[in-house]
């Protein structure tokens, strides 16, 4: 069995050419959530996207009410994603009493940005247009 001084020592060996300095694991969560609030703020970008151009498409087109209303979802969970990203950022890892709040943050974050990934996959789905052969092939049958 491994001893405490074993599981809790996360600090590597020699990792430094200037001597011993701790890994400063706030740091490193820090810069975690500002990397995925880019990836969110990309993801928003490219829905707010779609949302335009299923807008400018007008109600005459297929899938229009059910487009609308996962582009909003998806909106609505990536703005909510990002404002626990910015909670999770502001609060010290290192301070003992909140890694519990901060672990049920980042959960809640993963379950949302799951569930952002699958409303996106139905969006995609969805908002398909037939392109190259087959939107020609379609459209000598209609003529």
């Amino acid at each position: 069995m491994e001893s405490e001084r074993e599981i809790t020592d996360l600090q590597p060996r020699n990792a430094t050419p200037r001597g011993t300095q701790p890994i400063n694991l706030n740091h490193y969560a820090t810069k975690k959530s500002v990397a995925e609030s880019m990836l969110d703020i990309a993801l928003f970008m490219s829905n707010a996207m779609r949302l335009k151009a299923v807008l400018e498409q007008g109600p005459s087109s297929d899938y229009y009410a059910t487009l609308i209303t996962l582009i909003s979802i998806s909106l609505l969970l990536q703005v909510v994603i990002g404002v626990l990203l910015v909670v999770i950022a502001r609060l010290n890892l290192n301070e003992v009493e909140k890694q519990w709040r901060l672990n049920q943050l980042n959960n809640a974050v993963t379950t949302l940005v799951f569930f952002t990934v699958v409303i996106n996959v139905f969006i995609t789905a969805f908002g398909a247009h037939k392109t190259g052969f087959l939107a020609t092939r379609a459209a000598r049958n209609t003529s």
